[in-house]
């Protein structure tokens, strides 16, 4: 619960910062694409490798795609899953109006933390040394731009400044429960189903990944090369 709790506090701190300082909407774009690559560096050198050490590489290949189906169907037909973190939505734009986004834009938030603070679970669960230090830190620095981002369309999307930092608080908490209801299973249900859902996960990192680089490659390169050299230099430092 540590990791999750500072995930949490610093998503936090980065929507508040968000609402304070709209000025900084330009440099979050600039950023985005970056976090975007820690998470598919994160899916693609961290998760998947996981799961290939606990279960069959087939059966691991096969929920890594489930997962990036399930996150892609809801992002499309139902409801964007990361509406502050999308490539398509425009930033510069954000002290426009956006009257009726403020709930859509913290339900969306908060399914999205959860399943971030269930991941992280997992991965603390597995008791992989690599896992549980990468795990939070990437998602860590996926969560300071989508912070800042998640504050400034919250600002325009509600009168009041106090609403504007209670909605994000109140979503990004749902990290919190994600991580709880992980750990509350977890002695009922054993760590067999830890590397299925560390697949599944995956699956879903490298979805929210693709969807948040669209055109801008290099950032988002230099983020997954970033977190791969990570993942290594962690197996190294405790191997």
């Amino acid at each position: 619960m540590p990791a999750a709790a500072l995930v949490t506090l610093a998503a936090v701190l980065a929507a508040v910062a968000g609402v304070k300082l709209v000025a900084t909407r330009g440099r979050v774009r600039l950023l985005l694409p970056f976090s975007a690559g820690v998470l598919i560096g994160l899916a693609l050198f961290g998760l998947l490798p996981a799961a290939f050490n606990a279960i069959q590489p087939p059966v691991a290949l096969l929920l890594f795609g489930f997962g990036y189906l399930v996150v892609m169907t809801v992002d499309r037909f139902i409801y964007p899953v990361c509406p502050s973190c999308s490539h398509d939505h425009d930033h510069d734009s954000c002290t426009d109006s956006l009257h009726g986004f403020a709930v859509p834009l913290a339900v969306a938030t908060a399914l999205h933390a959860f399943l971030d603070g269930w991941s992280l679970a997992a991965a603390q669960i597995s008791g992989g040394l690599g896992l549980a230090a990468t795990v939070p830190l990437g998602l860590l620095l996926h969560k300071l731009p989508e912070g800042l981002a998640l504050g400034a369309m919250m600002r325009a999307a509600v009168r009041s400044r106090a609403a504007a930092f209670g909605w994000p608080v109140a979503a990004e908490t749902a990290t919190l429960a994600g991580a709880a209801i992980a750990y509350l299973l977890a002695p009922r249900l054993g760590t067999v189903w830890v590397p299925f859902l560390l697949a599944t996960a995956g699956g879903s990192f490298f979805y929210l990944g693709l969807h948040a680089v669209h055109g801008a490659w290099r950032p988002a390169l230099t983020g997954a090369a970033g977190m791969a050299a990570l993942q290594q230099g962690v197996r190294v430092w405790f191997r």
